[in-house]
């Protein structure tokens, strides 16, 4: 986890990320994801989820809104 910004509630802890870095990893190499931290973007989309904001909205601290809604 990114050390350098306060933790938000919705984070994923350590035995959710555990759970879910596998499916993360099956991922391209080359997706445009991939240029951040896999955890900071599912923190994103959880933040995204968890609190009912626009993307465009996500704090500045999180990695940009574009990384993590994109699908590609």
């Amino acid at each position: 986890m990114n050390t350098a910004r306060k933790p938000y509630p919705s984070d994923v802890s350590d035995e959710e990320w555990s759970l879910i870095i596998p499916y993360l990893l099956l991922m391209k190499e080359d997706a445009e994801q991939r240029r951040h931290d896999l955890r900071e973007l599912f923190n994103g989309l959880r933040y995204v989820i968890r609190y009912g904001i626009a993307w465009r909205a996500m704090p500045n601290d999180l990695p940009p809104w574009t990384a993590v809604y994109t699908n590609r």
